[in-house]
């Protein structure tokens, strides 16, 4: 009797953190902070309404990325305009599970040592922290790597959440930007490639 009751308590602690590796969920929603849903939602959410999409890809061991969770990702400014805006994802990079993502299967490449969507939208070149701007319909993907500061992120995202990249060059953008969010750290703006 003791064996069995010592089974049956192993595989209850045991099975949970099975099932918890099997799903990457979203990181939890705190509140007042950014909106970040999964992948599953996303295409819900798009299925219903379809906006603009901002996918931060990161790891677990990258520092950059911690910093820009911590600094640039909690600015109110930062919260209220991608709540507002963009569905907004936090991927793990390196996330091990197999999903759909509009109709294709995407896993973990172990000789790459990333996650297959996140090689496809960064066109295989695997830096982190990287911004995925997508259009409405996840149209043109555009990967912008790099730690980004709050005033950074605030002329790339309002540069594509305004529309002004389909009238105007981001170096013409740049020149008339004037950015107003609460700073939290300093830095030149890194142009997003092909504009």
């Amino acid at each position: 009797m003791k064996h069995i009751l010592i089974f049956t308590v192993s595989l209850l602690l045991i099975c949970p953190s099975i099932m918890a590796k099997k799903t990457a969920p979203a990181p939890p929603k705190e509140s007042g902070g950014i909106n970040w849903i999964s992948m599953d939602e996303l295409q819900m959410k798009m299925k219903e309404k379809p906006k603009r999409v901002y996918m931060d890809m990161y790891t677990d061991w990258c520092g950059w990325c911690k910093k820009m969770d911590a600094s640039t990702f909690s600015n109110p400014d930062v919260v209220k305009y991608m709540n507002e805006n963009y569905y907004c994802v936090h991927f793990n990079a390196e996330r091990k599970d197999n999903f759909r993502f509009l109709g294709k299967e995407y896993s973990f490449d172990p000789e790459k040592k990333v996650n297959t969507l996140a090689f496809e939208l960064m066109h295989g070149k695997l830096s982190y922290p990287t911004s995925i701007i997508m259009e409405p319909l996840y149209q043109n993907p555009l990967p912008i790597p790099g730690y980004l500061t709050v005033q950074q992120l605030e002329g790339i995202v309002k540069y594509f959440g305004t529309n002004a990249y389909k009238t105007t060059s981001w170096d013409d953008y740049q020149k008339s930007f004037k950015a107003v969010w609460a700073a939290t750290d300093a830095g030149p703006v890194t142009p997003p490639a092909g504009h």
